[in-house]
């Protein structure tokens, strides 16, 4: 590190040195008493660079505080605290399923207006549309599709979809829980809302063997779920969205 080395008067010196705050009182009244600052006072550019205030408010470098200096020098504290931020441009959005009822409407077409019933297969048709499969979509999803769809037929068109009964996103909670059941939710919940729509878990439950029990194409897996671990702000990844279909037990 290059230093610049500073000689004006001790007296100047020190005066500049104290108002910057780089030394306390006491240190400047006595190197003034003893002369001890006859040396040239090495000063780092990176500590201080001397400013006039009267000829340039505003330029030059302000002088650190120690309190700032401790500031910037110390270590980011880490409280032990996991944050989990889901991915994906759709994470959380609500996801159609069979059994839903939609809405859909194109703006100015009283024949393209109306109720579909997504079927157990996950599709639903519509005029001028033909088959559509919307299971596992989201409703802007489905916006885009059937506009790309009617584009041809209705230039411009502009598409509403509305989930009017979200009955086919039912999840269900088995096991040492006080509500055990069915529940159909209007949006996707996490395992820890699922376990108090339930009414949580009784005295005897092992909070830490909870599973959520997923069935896919592949067969069905099942996913564990550490109760205490997202209770206490860690491995919230655990915490997951509940699909529809989902079953939580609680053993």
């Amino acid at each position: 590190m290059n230093t610049t080395a500073v000689q004006p008067g001790l007296f100047a010196t020190m005066a500049v040195l104290l108002f910057a705050g780089v030394i306390p009182v006491g240190m400047a009244e006595e190197a003034v008493a003893t002369g001890a600052a006859q040396a040239p006072v090495a000063v780092t550019p990176e500590a201080v660079v001397l400013r006039n205030a009267a000829t340039d408010p505003g330029n030059g470098v302000s002088v650190p505080t120690p309190v700032a200096a401790a500031h910037a020098a110390a270590p980011e504290q880490n409280l032990g605290v996991e944050t989990f931020v889901a991915k994906g441009d759709t994470a959380g959005a609500y996801t159609v399923q069979p059994g839903d009822v939609l809405g859909i409407s194109v703006w100015k077409e009283q024949d393209l207006q109306g109720e579909v019933l997504v079927r157990p297969d996950g599709g639903f048709s519509f005029p001028l549309v033909g088959e559509v499969m919307g299971a596992g979509k989201t409703i802007a999803e489905l916006q885009r599709e059937i506009s790309s769809r009617i584009e041809k037929f209705v230039p411009d068109a502009v598409v509403t979809v509305s989930v009017r009964q979200p009955q086919g996103h039912r999840i269900y909670v088995v096991g040492r829980v006080n509500r055990p059941g069915e529940y159909v939710t209007p949006r996707e919940v996490d395992v820890m809302q699922a376990l108090s729509l339930a009414g949580g878990a009784t005295p005897f439950a092992a909070l830490n063997k909870i599973k959520v029990l997923r069935r896919s194409a592949d067969g069905q897996t099942a996913i564990p779920f550490r109760y205490e671990d997202v209770e206490r702000g860690r491995h919230l990844e655990q915490n997951i969205l509940l699909q529809g279909g989902d079953v939580v037990v609680v053993p």
